[in-house]
């Protein structure tokens, strides 16, 4: 692959690039980019049954994952949107640089607390790397060709699944679970000097205008329905003051939000984009997916160390499966798109095969043997990997390039916050069945002295009585089949969505340079 000369056009088609650009090198940056939001998102699961072991907080446990999700969900709309508006490189630097600090300060806390609020701050970096990753790409290639790229995001997929959870669990065991954290830095550093040296697109002509009213907005709906999946039906109830407040702030503040953005000159989800059906069932079938297969992996995390009994180390190792499902998956869909430019059935078939991996994960207990329990795994995971890049796909094919950067945002932003609704959901529901199945089979007295935070830890659990740990790891496991089982309606809803997308062919050019517009996809695909 050689570098762009001056005026030439990208593989394709596609806008011209800068001659400066050095695409080896932008494309390296942006895979390891990739490699370091998946590594963290997969060494966080697995580490999280010590933190709560050593710091406490069962009730709260999922707030280090959804405080690090909702900050992300709301920053990577606005993410962007400003790389539309201010330049890609720009803006995914300042990412970086946030997501870095971040990372050092959650290494270095010593509290939950502590931990929550330093998550928050990674977050809000987190929420312009992937996007700013898939908006460079989006600028620099066609969707045809981009697909191909996609592939290689694939392979960075598989590195970062495949040495993830073994790399969280030896880091935990070895040294803490500190290092999950402090281990971003190095890639992080790399990522920042390669972007600042190769990556120079040309740059933006258009007047910038900040959505204000939008991004406060937004960050107000995201927060209360959080809040609302988190706390309804546990902390409290559902007919209670706080959660029919939280449900008319949610309410109010989304529909301030679609007025603001009615009137914004650059809105941080333009609407217009909705009334494209290809672009609106892709953010749709994204939000389910956020809400399952991202919400489900703390709650299987649960289950390997908790019912099975695995050490950090070897849990990290069963969930390698369902990593290398994802992985493959995501690979071979890819390839077969790009050879194709036909991706509606990926959709359909993630959904279909969620729904039985759902089903089957809800019937394990304390007697499922591991060979079952890593099978179910990896069904789920080739589920979760076959709608991974079809998605962002799909809506960038007709969106105009204008827009790629607020296509991709918004496409990942459903995604997280179906993950923060998912993963608060799931915990409430958790948490509220773990507190009177503990109560229910455990003997009375049997666990005083023993803090109920720690029993995630394998070594507290080991030192319980037979009898006693026995009846916890029957409570965990009653408490999580709820869980799996409030995924398959979710699913379902995707099925049903994913069905209804049109089945365009991907274009090779780009809307603005006259080569390909969405009528042209609606005569090719009727001739078809």
């Amino acid at each position: 692959m050689s570098s762009p000369t001056t005026g030439s056009r990208g593989p394709g088609g596609a806008a011209p690039r800068a001659p400066e650009t050095k695409v080896k090198s932008v494309i390296v940056a942006c895979l390891l980019a990739v490699f370091l939001a998946m590594l963290d998102a997969q060494i966080v699961a697995t580490a999280l049954p010590r933190i709560v072991a050593d710091v406490g907080g069962l009730d709260v446990f999922a707030w280090v994952t959804t405080a690090y999700i909702i900050s992300s969900s709301v920053t990577t709309p606005v993410y962007g949107k400003l790389g539309d508006l201010f330049g890609r490189k720009k803006v995914f630097l300042i990412a970086i640089a946030v997501f870095l600090v971040g990372s050092a300060a959650s290494g270095a806390a010593q509290t939950m607390e502590q931990l929550i609020l330093f998550r928050v701050l990674q977050g809000i970096g987190a929420g312009g790397l992937f996007v700013s990753v898939l908006a460079i790409i989006g600028e620099m290639f066609s969707p045809r060709e981009g697909a191909r790229y996609f592939n290689l995001f694939g392979i960075v997929f598989a590195a970062a699944a495949i040495s993830g959870p073994a790399i969280g669990g030896v880091l935990t065991d070895m040294l803490s679970w500190h290092w999950v954290f402090l281990v971003n830095l190095p890639i992080g550093l790399v990522v920042f000097g390669m972007i600042s040296t190769s990556l120079h697109l040309p740059p933006r002509k258009r007047q910038a205008h900040i959505d204000y009213a939008g991004f406060v907005t937004l960050s107000v709906t995201i927060v209360a329905l959080t809040l609302l999946a988190s706390w309804g039906g546990g902390q409290y109830g559902w007919a209670s003051p706080q959660i029919i407040g939280l449900a008319a702030v949610a309410a109010v503040a989304a529909v301030l939000f679609v007025t603001a953005e009615r009137r914004a000159p650059e809105p941080v989800i333009p609407l217009h984009l909705f009334r494209d059906s290809t672009f609106t069932i892709s953010v749709l079938v994204s939000l389910v997916a956020g809400v399952v297969f991202l919400g489900v992996v703390n709650f299987l995390a649960l289950y390997v160390q908790v019912v099975i009994g695995a050490t950090p180390t070897v849990s990290g190792l069963l969930l390698l499966p369902m990593m290398f499902g994802l992985v493959a998956s995501s690979i071979v869909s890819g390839r077969v798109i790009n050879q194709t430019g036909r991706y509606k059935w990926y959709p359909v078939l993630s959904m279909a095969v969620g729904i039985g991996g759902a089903l089957l994960f809800s019937t394990m207990d304390t007697g499922t043997p591991r060979g079952v329990v890593i099978a179910y795994m990896l069904l789920f995971g080739i589920a979760a990997g076959l709608n991974m890049q079809t998605l962002t796909m799909a809506a960038q094919n007709t969106a105009p390039r204008d827009d790629i950067g607020a296509v991709h945002a918004t496409v990942s932003f459903t995604r997280q916050l179906g993950s923060t609704l998912g993963i608060s959901a799931f915990a409430a529901l958790f948490y509220s069945r773990l507190t009177h199945e503990l109560t229910r089979r455990v003997p009375a007295g049997a666990l005083a002295g023993t803090d109920r935070d720690a029993l995630s830890s394998h070594k507290v659990l080991g030192g319980l009585p037979e009898s006693v740990r026995q009846a916890v790891k029957e409570a965990y496991t009653h408490a999580l089949g709820p869980v799996f089982l409030a995924a398959v309606p979710v699913l379902v809803v995707g099925l049903v969505l994913a069905l209804r997308m049109k089945n365009l062919p991907l274009r090779s050019g780009n809307h603005d340079n006259g080569e390909e517009t969405p009528e042209d996809h609606l005569r090719t695909a009727a001739e078809h």
